[in-house]
């Protein structure tokens, strides 16, 4: 017995020799500090290492919090506009309904007979009517009248046009009567899903979503999508309350979704619990997601490798000055890990700003102390196993001894 444990012991002092990362047969919850930063395609705050993997590693420190985009997916704003400026015309289209009257200077005119008597005005109010399939509407002497795509004051201008010489100095007013196709729907996750007129003073989403009856759910668990002639943008409700660009005009056609989806991220590694994490509130730090993840683990973490896995844009990465030419130039999305040092007092501010995003994912690496551990307890447990089988075997051979006896 005491061959193989020589044996064990020569095998722990040639890896221990070797150093502890290339024992890679000991257990661990995830790659070490070493393996990350030794990966990383570029990094800020690490020595350069060789290029492995694509993806960058970056130290949470105070120069590059005021780069950080916490606003959640897409922008409205910047996919659609109209978060500044007046509210888009509103045009009548096919399926509104229209009202004409029609105004003559004295009576003995086209629509104003001369013996139509004592009367308020000289004018005749024609039967409201829809705009047809092909966008016209009928109007007596002046035939069928472009309304389709067109503004109330552009048709009266037609119509007068038209009648210029056929009436006396008439003059003509179209009123709306109920819109069909200048309708933008809300559906989703809203109290009162439907499909709703929008105002000729213009109705922005939140309107909408008012009108609609409200959001059935918290705020910070809403997430709004818009759909626009084939293209759609997704922002987090709050940046429409927070941001007012993002709460942009609502255009005929519109499709507006409201959905609820809570936000959440991933916690392994040495933490007091492993697993998937709400927010369960509009903001979440890194130290309170540490804090709700149980912690880091006294006897396992170390406290300097705290890790937050992301896909971060690539103009806040430019922003704090990371270099990324390894990357094509068409990507925007960025493979990124930040780490905090809670080594550092100072961390644990810089903590405090650092935002988490929806679907992060925080790993907190073993201490090295931990792999020798862990090494030390393989060894063990061979050594013990090798010395079991020869006292069982022992044990077995005088049994069998006595049984012939």
């Amino acid at each position: 017995m005491s061959r193989h444990v020589s044996i064990l012991r020569a095998l722990g002092v040639a890896c221990l020799t070797a150093g502890l990362s290339a024992c890679t047969a000991l257990p661990r919850s995830g790659p070490d500090d070493t393996m990350i930063k030794a990966g990383a395609a570029s990094s800020l705050g690490y020595d350069e290492q060789k290029v492995n993997f694509d993806y960058v590693v970056v130290d949470i420190t105070s120069s590059i919090l005021e780069f950080l985009d916490n606003g959640g997916p897409a922008s409205l704003y910047r996919s659609f506009g109209g978060g500044k400026g007046g509210a888009p015309e509103i045009l009548v289209g096919v399926g509104d309904t229209v009202q004409v009257t029609i105004f003559e200077s004295a009576t003995g005119g086209l629509f104003v007979p001369a013996d139509a008597g004592s009367r308020p005005g000289n004018y005749v109010t024609l039967p409201a009517q829809t705009v047809d399939r092909s966008g016209y509407v009928s109007v007596p002497y002046a035939g069928l009248v472009p309304a389709a795509g067109r503004s109330l004051p552009q048709i009266q201008q037609d119509i007068e046009a038209r009648l210029e010489n056929r009436a006396i100095e008439p003059q003509a007013v179209v009123a709306l009567l109920s819109q069909k196709a200048t309708e933008a729907a809300v559906v989703g996750e809203v109290n009162s899903p439907d499909k709703l007129a929008i105002n000729p003073a213009g109705d922005r989403i939140l309107d909408m979503i008012s009108r609609a009856g409200g959001l059935k759910y918290a705020g910070h668990e809403s997430f709004v999508t818009l759909q626009r002639r084939g293209k759609k943008a997704t922002v987090y409700f709050n940046n429409l309350v927070q941001n007012p660009a993002e709460n942009i005009y609502v255009a005929p056609g519109d499709t507006i979704y409201v959905y609820r989806e809570q936000k959440s991220y991933l916690a392994f590694g040495a933490t007091g619990m492993s697993g998937q994490f709400n927010f369960d509130t509009d903001k979440l730090s890194l130290a309170e997601a540490v804090g709700k993840a149980g912690g880091l683990l006294d006897a396992r973490a170390d406290p300097g490798q705290t890790f937050v896995y992301r896909l971060e844009e690539r103009s806040a990465l430019e922003k704090m000055g990371v270099d990324l030419a390894k990357f094509p130039a068409d990507k925007t999305a960025i493979p990124t890990i930040y780490r905090a040092n809670f080594r550092n007092p100072t961390s644990f501010f810089f903590s405090q700003k650092f935002q988490m995003l929806d679907k992060d994912v925080l790993y907190v690496s073993n201490a090295d102390s931990v792999e020798l551990i862990k090494f030390l307890t393989v060894v063990n447990s061979v050594s013990s196993t090798v010395s079991g089988v020869s006292s069982d075997a022992l044990t077995t051979r005088n049994s069998i001894r006595g049984f012939k006896n």
